[in-house]
């Protein structure tokens, strides 16, 4: 069986585009597109079948299908020859059980999906894995593609930047400047990008690569290239095959660009039509409070959405004020009973502390994440036997200044306030000293 696989409009207009079409708007209305398969040819296999090939594939070395999306290949991209595919074996992350923050929250079935632990440290891999190996088919088709490019905070530059060093395809990544941590900055240059580092925020960097690209033939590599959705929905495959393909009662997603809740969205729906799950979760979306044009959204029951001028967080990969993929995460949110939280600086501050005291190490918009949960369980919408699983999307050593600075009480200018500081006790290296010092914090810790 080979399905196919071609880009339509997201808003049902008619025409259909090959995948191999440098294209990522509908030529009559303008609206994204999306990856549309031939689901009467998936149909063929019953869901229980697809869930015993997924099972016998996941993180095996049969290439390309040990790569947790690859090994979903019919449903992701099934045009890309496997030569082709750039791979890194991306996905397989663990799905974590959070018992003990579980039970200091009131969620008693607390799961983490971890994608930060992957080949660049941010589930941006598993968009880009896709991305790249449909570039790499062009390619060794005939097409010429002078670079890939996109704008990015961070995650999106990293991912793009090492799987196109794979393939020996050039990366450009446009960056605002000053507005992303040093370990994130030293991923695309380490891996060989033109970095444009430009004084703006993320919002302009967007608008100069869409005109960049669209004018010069450059390939688009942003979530508005609706190949990286095929990748990024495999998360919601993912978390439901670790759990012998059980679905949960709520995902919880920090939302910025807005691709990943959208692209998770298309996964559970695409389970569903083909029969893997029987139901769906609901999905819940935490804006940073300083970012939050879906939020203002929502509170109007998404009768209108206007963009805003983000203003700095923390989570500065969630920074932005007018998210290419607003539409699709709408139309998402109102699929699946979807609510949508803020949350300040404060609160994720303080999310990301008190998970780590867990044994976490969580980046700061996985603590917009936690942040909402918080909320949704404290006005009671998210019930504490219902099953939860929070996307992690990145790794928190990507993001060490924050955690330094948040301990050294050094976040005053974002308002924040540690509640959960710890710093290494200075001391000499005398017995009695350290003696008396060591039981004095263990007894103020009891």
């Amino acid at each position: 069986m080979t399905p196919n696989a071609w880009f339509q409009c997201f808003r049902g207009c008619e025409g259909r585009y090959p995948l191999t079409q440098i294209i990522y708007e509908c030529p009559s209305c303008g609206g994204l597109l999306e990856v549309r398969h031939d689901t009467d040819a998936l149909k063929t296999r019953l869901g229980k079948e697809w869930r015993g090939l997924f099972d016998e594939r996941f993180m095996r070395t049969d290439w390309p299908y040990g790569s947790a999306v690859w090994g979903k290949k019919e449903l992701v991209c099934p045009v890309i020859e496997d030569d082709n595919v750039v791979s890194m074996w991306e996905g397989g992350s663990n799905l974590f059980w959070a018992e003990r923050l579980g039970r200091e929250i009131g969620c008693e079935d607390l799961w983490i999906k971890q994608c930060g632990n992957s080949h660049t440290g941010s589930f941006k891999d598993l968009g880009m894995t896709v991305l790249v190996s449909m570039v790499n088919q062009m390619l060794h088709e005939g097409q010429t593609v002078p670079a890939v490019a996109c704008a990015s905070t961070g995650d999106t530059s990293a991912a793009l930047a090492a799987y196109a060093a794979a393939a020996g395809i050039q990366s450009v990544v446009f960056l605002p400047k000053d507005k992303v941590s040093t370990a994130q900055l030293v991923q695309p240059v380490s891996n060989g990008a033109l970095v444009m580092s430009l004084e703006t925020d993320f919002d302009g960097c967007m608008r100069l690569v869409r005109e960049i690209c669209q004018k010069e033939n450059i390939y688009l590599a942003n979530s508005m290239n609706s190949l990286r959705v095929e990748g990024q929905k495999t998360v919601a495959i993912e978390l439901v095959q670790q759990d012998d393909w059980n679905v949960p009662d709520w995902v919880v997603i920090p939302g910025g660009n807005l691709g990943n809740s959208s692209a998770l969205g298309k996964g559970f729906l695409e389970m569903k039509e083909l029969g893997i799950i029987d139901k769906l979760p609901r999905i819940a979306v935490a804006q940073a409070a300083n970012a939050n044009p879906l939020h203002t959204s929502y509170l109007n029951n998404f009768d209108t959405f206007e963009p805003v001028q983000a203003k700095t967080t923390l989570a500065s990969a969630i920074q932005i004020g007018d998210p290419v993929s607003r539409e699709k995460s709408i139309a998402t949110l109102k699929q699946f009973g979807g609510v949508v939280e803020q949350v300040t600086e404060q609160e994720l501050s303080e999310a990301c502390a008190q998970a780590d005291r867990t044994g976490l190490f969580c980046c700061p918009h996985t603590g917009v994440a936690f942040g909402g949960l918080l909320k949704l369980l404290e006005r009671g919408e998210v019930k504490p036997l219902d099953k939860v699983v929070v996307i992690s999307t990145a790794h928190g050593l990507k993001f060490t200044d924050f955690k330094v600075r948040y301990h050294q009480n050094e976040l005053s200018e974002f308002g924040v306030e540690p509640t959960r500081p710890n710093l290494p006790v200075e001391l000499p290296a005398e017995y009695n000293v350290v003696r008396d010092a060591l039981f004095r914090k263990l007894d103020s810790a009891a």
